[in-house]
């Protein structure tokens, strides 16, 4: 007899000892306890009734739903079964819960795959985007349906990189349909863009044909990073593949890549070559400025002391002087050189675009399948842990750390706090130099020394003033001598 068996049988045993115990109860009782019994428990009737509901919610809905292997084997899942690479999907709930981000995470001018392809706010651009497709298919010589049926072969590994709820309403041709189109069309602006920026008339030409105005280009670019608007970058290859000409194909890749470089936060002066990055696993648009701003950020030894500076004011204060490094990722480092600490941090423009990007990017970090350091999220942390008040923004600007085209020093201090809110960073991030401030914080005779240089050589004023002083007091010690009365022979 099975396991499932015999708790069926000791529970039907359970429920008629029950009742045979109500009827002797009933037997022997006076009228008065009987009606007494009734009130409390009810009749013998009603009592065989609730044995049986009892019966059934106990072992007939688990049967229905789950069987005793299935839940064993439930026990044996494990991360060795689950896809190694990140999935498309929403925005972890945590996130989305915050209603102020909300509008952060959704399109503004263009939906790109299921997420958001319902949407009746993007049936104009929907459009748009068949036109944008059909030039992508002519100008590259395409055949659209053997395209199509290319799309269908590999439907099943394209369903894979996304999460079963977000494509389970829609059927398989529904899904090559969509692909085909938003793929061509992604490629196809994205190519034209990165031409434009580099004043080619012909791709400029292009943009007008297709009536986008320069904010509706800036608003796309901005979707093309929104973590439920990507498309498998293994779908792009494909469409790439399909391509006649090989150099044609070539420059659309090296377009893709200069698309990344141009939407990295960073000053255009401090672009570097790509030569020794390490090379992207190209899950999606949003995976590749993701492995851009992380590259060579790596956990550090230390991370585990408590670190009691607060903000910029305080760390120049102490000493330490700010300094913009010429990094595209976001590395930061902190060296110490006699009495002087200086924090480089990478130069950061904040603009419109800057909140989004990164409230996407941590959304990416977050997926419950996607291992990784929070590298961006630690960024984040560091940064709102450096910034309490308009004025640590100020000093940041003038280090040239910030390059601030949003508005005014308050509401750059107040986005920082925002996104850092709640945020769990990883302590190994950024470990060693945290601890190496906090040590040069700490020291006594550093903190003498800089607020002695603070006080006295901060500006050429304090420094004159401290000059003069000194001054005063020498001509004050040589009059005092002078005016001493001189001793006779």
């Amino acid at each position: 007899m099975s396991r499932r068996d015999q708790e069926a049988k000791t529970t039907i045993e359970v429920q008629a000892t029950k009742v045979a115990r109500a009827e002797a109860d009933q037997a022997s009782g006076s009228h008065d306890q009987l009606v007494d019994e009734n009130k409390a428990t009810g009749s013998h009737s009603q009592l065989i009734e609730e044995s049986q509901k009892l019966s059934i919610l106990i072992h007939e809905k688990p049967r229905s739903t789950c069987s005793w292997q299935d839940r064993l084997n439930s026990l044996k899942l494990g991360p060795e079964n689950e896809n190694p690479a990140s999935r498309i999907q929403k925005v972890p709930f945590m996130l989305r819960e915050n209603k102020e981000f909300e509008k952060y995470y959704k399109p503004k001018m263009v939906a790109i795959g299921p997420i958001h392809h319902r949407d009746p706010n993007f049936e104009f651009t929907e459009k748009r985007k068949h036109i944008v497709a059909g030039d992508f298919i002519k100008e590259h010589g395409i055949d659209a349906e053997n395209l199509y049926d290319k799309i269908m072969d590999g439907l099943g590994n394209l369903k894979m990189r996304y999460v079963e709820d977000v494509i389970k309403d829609y059927t398989d041709d529904e899904l090559a349909w969509m692909f085909l189109v938003d793929g061509c069309a992604i490629l196809h602006f994205i190519h034209c863009v990165v031409n434009d920026e580099k004043n080619d008339p012909q791709y400029s030409a292009k943009l007008e044909k297709f009536n986008f105005k320069k904010n509706q280009v800036a608003y796309a670019q901005q979707d093309l990073f929104l973590f439920e608007n990507q498309l498998p970058y293994q779908l792009l290859e494909l469409l790439i593949s399909s391509v006649v000409q090989n150099k044609e194909r070539e420059d659309i890749r090296e377009s893709i890549r200069n698309f990344i470089d141009m939407n990295l936060m960073t000053p255009e002066s401090t672009t570097k070559s790509r030569q020794g990055r390490r090379k992207p696993s190209k899950s999606h648009l949003l995976e590749l400025l993701w492995e851009e701003l992380t590259d060579g950020i790596l956990p550090q030894s230390g991370g585990l002391t408590m670190h009691s500076f607060r903000n910029v004011k305080e760390l120049m204060t102490s000493g330490i002087q700010l300094k913009a490094s010429s990094e595209n990722s976001l590395n930061i480092s902190f060296n110490q050189f006699c009495f002087t600490g200086t924090l480089q941090i990478p130069s950061l423009v904040v603009d419109d675009s800057t909140a989004a990007k990164f409230l996407n990017l941590i959304a990416y970090e977050m997926c419950p399948d996607f291992m990784n350091d929070f590298q961006v999220t630690s960024y984040i942390c560091f940064l709102d842990s450096l910034i309490d008040h308009p004025e640590d923004v100020q000093e940041l600007r003038k280090a040239k750390i910030l390059i601030n085209v949003l508005g005014s020093d308050n509401e750059v201090a107040e986005l920082f706090n925002k996104i850092g809110n709640d945020l769990v960073p990883n302590p190994d991030i950024y470990g060693t130099v945290k601890d190496n401030i906090e040590k040069y914080y700490n020291s006594k005779w550093t903190t003498y020394s800089a607020e002695a240089y603070h006080s006295y050589f901060s500006s050429p004023w304090t420094f004159l003033a401290f000059l003069g002083a000194l001054l005063g007091l020498f001509f004050s010690a040589v009059q005092a001598y002078f005016s001493l009365p001189s001793k006779s022979c």
